[in-house]
C-alpha cells in the first residue's frame, strides 16, 4: 500500500483560482458549505434584505425620512403600523384582496380540478386541441381582455337590479375575481392535469367497484392523493389574485367600499403634495403578512404531501 506521500498530488505551479478549484474537488463537503453559503447570503441580499428595507422606513419618523441609514432607522417611531388604520381604513382594503382571492382560489381549484381530471385521466377525440387551446389562452396579455369585459361589466341588465342595485357588475367583486379566475385557470389545470395523470387507474376502479361514482373519486380518492398539486395549484392562485392591481383598479372607482384592492390602499398614502412614505411602508409589511403565512402553510403542506402520498400500483 502506498504511503500518504505518494498518495499526495504533486506540486504543481497553480495560479489561486487553480488552487481553489483542485481544494474544492480533493473535498466536496467544502464545496457543499460554499455553495449553501452563497445561495443563502442572495437569498438575504435579494428576498429578505427590501423587507427589512420596509421596517426601516416604516419606523422612521416622517421628519426624518431623508436622513434614514441603510441597516438603522433615523429614530423610532412605531406608530406609522396604527397610523394607516386611522388615517385610512386600510384593513378594509386588505380584507377586499384576501376575500377576492380566496373567492377565486376555490373557483379555479373546483373548476381545474374537473379539467384536469378530463384531460389527465379521460382519452377522447379532441384532447389535444382543447389541451393546446387552453395553453393559447393562457399566453394572451391580461390588457387584451380588459376591453370587452369592461363593456361587459358596466352594461346594466334588468336581470340583475334585484341583486345589485345598479345592475351592472362594476364596483362588485364579481368584476374582479371572474376574469382573475378565467386568466389563472390555465396554469391551474395543467399543474393538476400533471398530477392527476400519474394517479394509477387501480385506485380509482376500486374506489368505482365500491359504488363511487367519477365524481366521488375525483375528490374522495385522486384529489387527496394529489394534495402537492392542489396546494401548489392553490397558493399560485392566491398569491397572484391577491397581489393583481389592474384589473381590480379599473374595475372600481378606488374606495374601500367599492372593493379596490390593497395596492389601491397603498397607494393613498400617496397624496397630491407629499408622499407618506413611512406609512406605504407600514402598510407594505402588513399586506404581505396575509400571504407570508399562508405561503409557510403551504410549504408544510406540500412537504407533507410528497412524502406521504405516495402511491403504488
Amino acid at each position: 500500500m502506498a504511503n500518504q506521500a505518494d498518495r499526495e498530488e504533486p506540486d504543481l505551479d497553480r495560479g489561486p483560482i487553480e488552487a481553489w478549484a483542485a481544494k474544492m474537488i480533493s473535498n466536496p463537503q467544502r464545496a457543499y458549505r460554499m455553495a449553501f453559503y452563497v445561495a443563502t447570503f442572495f437569498f438575504l441580499v435579494t428576498t429578505l434584505f427590501p423587507f427589512y428595507w420596509l421596517l426601516v422606513v416604516a419606523l422612521t419618523p416622517r421628519n426624518n425620512l431623508s436622513e434614514v441609514g441603510v441597516f438603522l432607522p433615523a429614530g423610532f417611531n412605531p406608530g406609522a403600523f396604527i397610523e394607516i388604520f386611522t388615517t385610512l381604513p386600510f384593513h378594509r382594503y386588505v380584507f377586499n384582496s384576501f376575500l377576492i382571492a380566496t373567492i377565486a382560489t376555490v373557483a379555479v381549484l373546483l373548476v381545474g380540478s374537473l379539467a384536469g381530471y378530463v384531460f389527465g385521466r379521460l382519452r377522447f377525440r379532441g384532447r389535444r386541441p382543447m389541451l393546446l387551446l387552453v395553453l393559447v389562452t393562457s399566453f394572451f396579455p391580461p390588457a387584451a381582455f380588459f376591453i370587452p369585459l369592461n363593456r361587459l361589466f358596466n352594461t346594466n341588465v334588468d336581470v340583475l337590479r334585484p341583486l345589485l342595485s345598479a345592475g351592472s357588475l362594476y364596483n362588485t367583486p364579481y368584476a374582479i375575481f371572474i376574469p382573475l379566475s378565467a386568466i389563472f385557470l390555465p396554469l391551474s389545470i395543467f399543474i393538476l392535469m400533471t398530477f392527476y395523470s400519474q394517479i394509477p387507474d387501480g385506485l380509482e376502479d376500486a374506489a368505482r367497484v365500491e359504488g363511487t361514482t367519477r365524481l366521488g373519486a375525483l375528490f374522495r380518492v385522486i384529489v387527496p392523493l394529489s394534495a402537492p398539486g392542489v396546494a401548489t395549484a392553490g397558493v399560485l392562485t392566491f398569491i397572484s389574485v391577491y397581489n393583481e392591481y389592474f384589473f381590480s383598479s379599473l374595475m372600481t372607482d378606488g374606495r374601500p367600499g367599492s372593493w379596490a384592492p390593497m395596492l389601491e390602499g397603498i397607494l393613498r398614502f400617496q397624496g397630491e403634495f407629499e408622499v407618506l412614505y413611512n406609512l406605504m411602508a407600514a402598510a407594505s409589511i402588513v399586506a404581505v403578512l396575509p400571504v407570508a403565512i399562508l405561503v409557510v402553510v403551504a410549504q408544510e403542506k406540500i412537504v407533507s404531501g410528497l412524502t406521504s402520498g405516495a402511491v403504488k400500483e
